[in-house]
């Protein structure tokens, strides 16, 4: 799934198209492993920090505590 490019700024789980600069692409390993960790943060499994630690090392992908309460935030409408 391809979704448009709207600023500097790539979110966690997507990657710029090599086909197409200005499009998105999904890495399917790094949105499984997103919604693994955003379950278990939100049934308090995992801290937010833990969370982020483990997406890290888990995908290669640096996020912080506080882009994985945004994205977490944003999935529950807050």
């Amino acid at each position: 799934m391809s979704r448009r490019k709207l600023s500097s700024v790539i979110p966690f789980g997507y990657v710029i198209s090599k086909d197409h600069p200005s499009l998105l692409e999904e890495v399917p390993e790094q949105i499984e492993a997103l919604e693994e960790i955003s379950n278990l943060v939100m049934d308090k499994v995992l801290s937010l920090r833990e969370g982020a630690t483990w997406l890290e090392h888990k995908t290669g992908r640096k996020i912080s505590h506080q882009g994985l309460k945004k994205i977490i935030d944003g999935r529950l409408g807050t």
